[in-house]
């Protein structure tokens, strides 16, 4: 009697094929035993259930059968040698078999992706550069005059002014393409502040001085990397109506100011608070820009292919997320899908670094014995809580969903692998006085 035979592969760095010989008296067994079932329940005419001949039972359900004791055989010796082999898979199988014969053995193999198998180097004593950014003056200023910003009200302009940068307007407007009129370019009763750049370049500029009650042909090219294909680099022309004419009247910073605030007894109080969450800002800006260098360093370190199974899922992640945001900034459904489906191949690499990162780290993890524990997920609960002012048991309970659990000790565990090669690297700092953009949210 032959043996049974298996034999692993690597077809790739993320991909494995094995590859089965089953013995004719296995496969005979496993076929007698499914006929054994189907006889107990076939219903054919001249013959007592369970008493019908095997003869006759291949003659009606020969196919079915044969399938069925395939699909056993397949189930158990692929899960059985994963399981002695302790390979993990990231996909299903493609499984190829060419049937069975009469007194043959039967040959299947499944293919099926994996994840790398890396022994992390380069991770200790990396030489890195962090960025201390300082709050200065004019970060104060320009904070100040945005929270004034929100505390401003809108009032009416004279009828004879004419509309300027800053000032609020409700219009309506309508565009051509080609002399063809097209619904995604119409609104009505749009309020727009002038100079937010909101709509497309040159759209706001073109505005500014038009009158109360005025109507305008305005021109205006969309840019080559819009995102609306059709529109991509064509001009445009809009009708527009001004309806109404609004400018800002801003409240002035001074100790009447603080009544908008319930938690400020001085305009001190107001500042020191304004400072003290700037800094915060900076401190997380740099933490994130550190993170960022030292993950391409050690990417770097350690070259490997990303399974694309893994990628595929974070491309899907990254579209629901363009959706979501999409949807919340106004634009319907049916829009919102298809342009974050139009941008599967923009978010790859990204996806790819993302999947890299974490599969480097959790590796990282490893080798250097960095676990999670339930005193780590206690803490790191009570953390979330003060940053989003809740109470511990309530974002407690958010976790308890198996999945989002997971995805909590992968976030805390990649923060203990991160804090592990920030103390054993040598960080030069660097300090920069002003946010500007780099330090903005």
């Amino acid at each position: 009697m032959s043996e049974l035979s298996v034999k692993v592969e690597d077809l790739s760095q993320v991909k494995k094929k094995i590859s089965f010989e089953i013995p004719w008296a296995y496969v005979k067994d496993e076929l007698d035993g499914v006929y054994r079932s189907i006889g107990k329940k076939a219903k054919i005419k001249g013959f007592r259930p369970g008493k019908v001949p095997r003869k006759v039972l291949e003659t009606y359900f020969k196919s079915d059968a044969e399938g069925e004791a395939i699909t056993n055989i397949v189930n158990r010796y692929y899960w059985q040698e994963l399981d002695e082999r302790k390979i993990v898979t990231l996909s299903r199988p493609e499984i190829e078999q060419n049937g069975l014969k009469e007194d043959t053995d039967f040959a299947f193999s499944a293919s099926f992706e994996t994840e790398p198998d890396i022994d992390p180097q380069g991770y200790q004593g990396i030489e890195l550069t962090k960025t201390e950014i300082k709050v200065s003056d004019a970060d104060m200023e320009k904070r100040l005059q945005e929270i004034r910003k929100m505390f401003a009200s809108l009032e009416d302009v004279p009828e004879d002014r004419q509309a300027v940068m800053g000032d609020f307007v409700t219009i309506d407007f309508a565009g051509t393409l080609g002399g063809e009129a097209l619904p995604e370019l119409k609104a009505d009763d749009y309020l727009l502040e002038l100079g937010s750049k909101r709509l497309v370049p040159g759209f706001e500029e073109q505005i500014t001085g038009m009158k109360k009650g005025e109507t305008l042909d305005i021109q205006v090219k969309f840019p080559d990397d819009y995102s609306e294909q059709k529109m991509a680099g064509k001009d445009v022309t809009f009708t527009v109506t001004l309806k109404e004419l609004k400018q800002q009247k801003l409240p002035e910073i001074d100790e009447n100011f603080i009544k908008n605030f319930d938690k400020y007894n001085t305009l001190d109080d107001l500042k020191n608070d304004v400072r003290k969450s700037m800094e915060e800002q900076c401190r997380r800006q740099s933490d994130v820009k550190l993170k960022e260098l030292m993950t391409e360093i050690v990417l770097k370190a350690n070259e490997f292919e990303a399974p694309p199974s893994l990628v595929e899922r974070q491309i899907f992640y990254m579209m629901a997320d363009t959706q979501k945001r999409m949807r919340a900034a106004g634009m319907d459904e049916k829009n919102s899908m298809e342009l974050s489906f139009r941008m599967h191949d923009q978010f790859k690499t990204d996806a790819e670094k993302t999947v890299k990162s974490f599969l480097l780290f959790k590796k990282i993890a490893e080798k250097e014995a960095i676990t999670v524990t339930d005193e780590d997920i206690e803490n790191h609960i009570k953390e979330l809580a003060d940053i989003h002012h809740m109470n511990p048991e309530s974002v407690q309970k958010i976790y308890e969903d198996g999945e989002k659990k997971e995805s909590l000790k992968a976030d805390i565990l990649q923060k203990k692998v991160f804090d592990f090669i920030e103390q054993r690297a040598n960080i030069k700092v660097i300090e920069k006085v002003g946010m500007g953009e780099e330090a903005a949210e």
